[in-house]
């Protein structure tokens, strides 16, 4: 029954992906089959770390927080949990040595949020490495499936495509950031004076970001590289959505890729990648 429990905790984690992120489990169904239950695993954990802090409010949440990191180690120690997210995750992070000098960056990381609405350049670095930069490196853990050369090689280019994401969404994000939680993440900035000087600063660095993260996107295992090209390219149509409306409508609404958008990016994609195009 043991074998069960396993499984069962994985579908957990496959559920919380599907329901929370349509992009990323678009992205996660075209890897190859072996894949797709170990990223799952590590989406569904960082996932339930960000809504603690995020969405629980008339919750402890630093109580909360504290009992979710020391059930991690628990998990990690023991190999084993009755969460079934930090059951799924714990597999993953013994199965392909996911290891505490990337995870507790990360819950650091998440833990920030829930003291800081403001972020200095030094902050801000830090707060991009934990939350996102090493989220990457746990996928290409898995991509690289213990090949240290290769994780060596491509793992300046995973950071680079992580800290894209987490800039974009902070872009996307800002009112609701700013307005439900009192939190303005690109340092120096003034919410209230967000123009669109500001903005193209902000664009010109997420772009390089991006520009370095296609180089090693392509040289990502096959088994990995469609997928990983697939939540690329959404969050490239996203950010160029961004790009393309004055600053004022990104402090007013929140910028989205239609669903419909989503799934002929995932078709030329796929064809793309077929005739090695990418």
């Amino acid at each position: 029954m043991l074998s069960l429990y396993k499984q069962v905790c994985r579908e957990c984690a496959s559920l919380v992906t599907r329901r929370y992120s349509t992009s990323f489990s678009l992205g996660i169904r075209v890897f190859d089959a072996p894949l797709r239950a170990p990223i799952y695993g590590i989406y569904g954990f960082v996932r339930f770390a960000d809504e603690i802090v995020d969405t629980f409010h008339h919750q402890d949440k630093q109580m909360l927080f504290e009992r979710f990191r020391q059930d991690t180690y628990h998990a990690l120690e023991h190999g084993i949990s009755l969460n079934p997210i930090l059951q799924a995750f714990q597999e993953v992070a013994h199965r392909y040595r996911i290891g505490r000098d990337l995870i507790d960056p990360f819950l650091d990381s998440m833990e920030m949020d829930l003291d800081n609405t403001r972020y200095d350049s030094s902050l801000y670095s830090e707060y991009i490495y934990g939350s996102a930069e090493v989220v990457g490196l746990m996928c290409l853990r898995v991509f690289v499936d213990g090949d240290e050369a290769e994780y060596d090689r491509l793992r300046a280019s995973a950071q680079s495509l992580g800290a894209a994401f987490q800039k974009v969404n902070f872009l996307r994000d800002i009112r609701s950031d700013y307005h439900d939680r009192g939190r303005v993440y690109f340092p120096g900035v003034d919410y209230e004076k967000f123009d669109n000087d500001v903005k193209a600063t902000i664009e010109a660095d997420i772009k390089a970001d991006f520009d370095h993260a296609y180089t090693g996107i392509v040289q990502l295992p096959t088994s990995a590289r469609l997928g990983v090209y697939l939540a690329y390219v959404y969050y490239t149509k996203l950010f160029q959505k961004i790009r393309n409306v004055p600053a004022r409508h990104v402090t007013e609404r929140r910028i989205r890729v239609a669903d419909s958008r989503k799934v002929y990016l995932l078709a030329s994609s796929a064809v793309k990648h077929r005739f090695n195009l990418l």
